[in-house]
């Protein structure tokens, strides 16, 4: 494997071209895992992706996987269970909850990647305003699913999401697209391929595309209220 950049805490990104084609988007190592670098990295398509005690890994694909708003499929199951409102829905309630329950383990894992490390960074973020939480509650007032991610003008970054009941993280991802197609978000980036995601609505693109469009795209301005759904979820059906 060719050396990768080790970066200092005011180095900049290499160029996303310099990337590893395999392991595919691997950019470069570093130990900062600051609010100031995690934004350097997530307005230029950059994230990272690591297990302790690695250093940090930061990785750019090519290509990357995406769900624009609009195109989010919404199956007839998950429609009723829209309708039903089995699922009541909140925006950033319980943060550090929803990060906590991600990191869990789960079936056929051998562990997970959101340390406590990674955790204490992204609620800095939250602390910020720039990372957010949606939560699905289920009607006992239990927190059945969620997701969590940071957010730069228009595009969303989704980092990761769980489910302790069928269909709870689907509606809370609905509930993503609903309040982002409200509020003029652009695109929620996906990272890398999965059949889950893909039969979401979600697509690959070539990595200049997604480069090119974050350009524009991180410096939109999200409409007033934005970060806000209906309490009805038959709304997002």
């Amino acid at each position: 494997m060719p050396l990768l950049p080790f970066l200092a805490p005011d180095d900049p990104f290499p160029p996303s071209r310099e990337a590893l084609s395999y392991p595919n988007g691997l950019l470069a190592v570093s130990e900062d895992l600051s609010p100031g670098r995690l934004l350097a990295a997530y307005r230029r398509g950059i994230f990272p992706w690591f297990e302790e005690p690695q250093p940090v890994l930061w990785w750019t694909p090519d290509p990357r996987l995406v769900l624009f708003p609009s195109e989010f499929h919404c199956a007839r199951s998950l429609r009723r269970t829209l309708r039903r409102q089995r699922f009541q829905l909140s925006v950033n309630r319980c943060f550090r909850e929803v990060m906590t329950a991600c990191a869990a383990p789960r079936p056929h894992q051998d562990g997970t990647w959101i340390s406590p490390r990674m955790e204490t960074a992204y609620a800095a973020l939250h602390d910020a305003g720039y990372a957010h939480s949606i939560e699905a509650w289920d009607r006992e007032g239990r927190l059945a699913g969620g997701l969590y991610g940071v957010c730069l003008g228009g595009a969303f970054f989704g980092e990761s999401m769980f489910s302790r009941s069928p269909d709870a993280s689907k509606v809370a991802l609905a509930g993503l697209a609903h309040l982002l197609c409200e509020g003029g978000g652009r695109v929620i980036d996906c990272q890398v391929e999965t059949e889950h995601l893909l039969s979401l609505g979600a697509r690959l693109i070539p990595r200049v595309d997604f480069e090119a469009m974050l350009a524009q795209t991180v410096t939109d301005e999200m409409a007033a209220g934005a970060w806000r759904l209906p309490e009805d979820t038959g709304a997002l059906a």
